[in-house]
């Protein structure tokens, strides 16, 4: 008789020498999102933002191109930018060695007095960067595949449900801080087994969880549902684009989802890992130029006041049980039909978190 698949022991989700284990494995080998090309819209635009215990910066070129590099000068180490901004060129704090938009360094006091000094040689270190749809992407493993090797037809599937994501902009980001490990946190949001049972605005006012399926595309799980009828809507849905009447969410591995609600309303979810048992998440809501939109406005404040704060206690309560010497963990519920009521995406989940603290 075959023995059913296992939940992951506690320590995957407790140990601080596992989440190192990710640290410098799993979430520096991942593509991982930067921010949003709003943010750097003309030549010298930069932010700065942190991965893996990493300070980074995007800055979009004069060619047009979005560029990542470490945030550290090549001369001895002092960060070069802070938070935002626009510049010509890319300057040290510390001893004023310049560099161009391309990572190039440019100039640096009496840096001609150095028999044999060669500034062609010397570069900001780059990061491998993508555009998908408008949302910039990182890896800091430089033979790393493309993004569309890793997540297949999400992109092309994304363009049909969001068909005008070139007009959108982020509308807000709500910080989410959760105590609990990163897994917890994307495995609850990975199924919806526990939707009806704790999630009721979201199960009777936005999808109906009889239809709803999670299935993998190479490295990225696809939810697929149908809305709830017309007239239980909590909302109007009447976009005037395919797929309104849809919901549909791309989980890309391991930690950023895009989310399309009925009426193609655009909302996004990312996660950043603190340490073994802190995580954030940053919920995204996105409208045409950014601009208020009555329609994403009512969804970010029902979803804050209803599934965020229904999630916040689930994963936390978690996380507490994880570290209970009377826990054993559990068969998971894997129906042959997929379907709501099986748990086939946290299966598919927990090999790949096998696989990156296990090899």
């Amino acid at each position: 008789m075959t023995e059913p698949i296992r939940s992951l022991d506690a320590r995957y989700y407790t140990d601080p020498q596992i989440f190192e284990v990710e640290r410098t494995g799993v979430l520096s080998k991942t593509w991982q999102f930067a921010g949003h090309t709003s943010q750097i819209k003309n030549a010298g635009d930069y932010f700065v933002f942190e991965l893996s215990g990493e300070s980074l910066f995007s800055i979009r070129g004069r060619d047009g191109e979005i560029r990542t590099f470490y945030n550290v000068c090549q001369h001895r180490a002092h960060q070069l930018v802070e938070g935002s901004g626009t510049t010509r060129v890319v300057v040290c704090p510390y001893h004023a060695w310049t560099y161009e938009l391309t990572g190039g360094l440019r100039a640096g006091p009496n840096i001609n007095a150095v028999e044999g000094f060669d500034k062609s040689k010397i570069c900001l270190t780059s990061v491998r960067t993508e555009e998908f749809l408008g949302f910039i992407f990182v890896n800091l493993d430089p033979d790393a595949a493309p993004m569309d090797d890793w997540f297949p037809n999400a992109r092309a599937e994304l363009e049909e449900w969001v068909p005008h994501w070139a007009k959108l902009e982020p509308l807000e980001f709500v910080e989410i801080p959760e105590n609990c490990n990163w897994k917890v946190s994307v495995e609850n949001y990975s199924e919806c087994y526990h939707c009806s049972l704790n999630h009721p605005t979201f199960a009777t006012g936005v999808v109906k969880p009889e239809t709803y399926d999670i299935q993998p595309q190479g490295k990225c799980l696809r939810h697929t549902t149908e809305c709830q009828n017309l007239d239980q809507m909590t909302y109007d849905i009447n976009s005037g684009f395919a797929h309104q009447n849809e919901y549909s969410s791309w989980f890309l591995w391991p930690m950023f989802s895009f989310q399309v609600y009925p009426g193609n309303v655009l909302n996004t979810y990312h996660w950043r890992a603190l340490d073994a048992e802190h995580v954030v998440v940053f919920r995204g809501w996105h409208s045409v130029g950014g601009q208020e939109d009555a329609v994403a406005r009512q969804l970010a404040v029902q979803d804050r006041e209803t599934t965020v704060e229904e999630d916040i206690h689930l994963v936390e309560s978690v996380q507490r049980g994880l570290k209970s010497r009377g826990y054993v963990p559990g068969p998971l519920v894997l129906d042959p039909k997929c379907g709501v009521n099986s748990e086939h995406s946290v299966m598919h989940l927990q090999r790949w978190m096998r696989e990156a603290v296990d090899g």
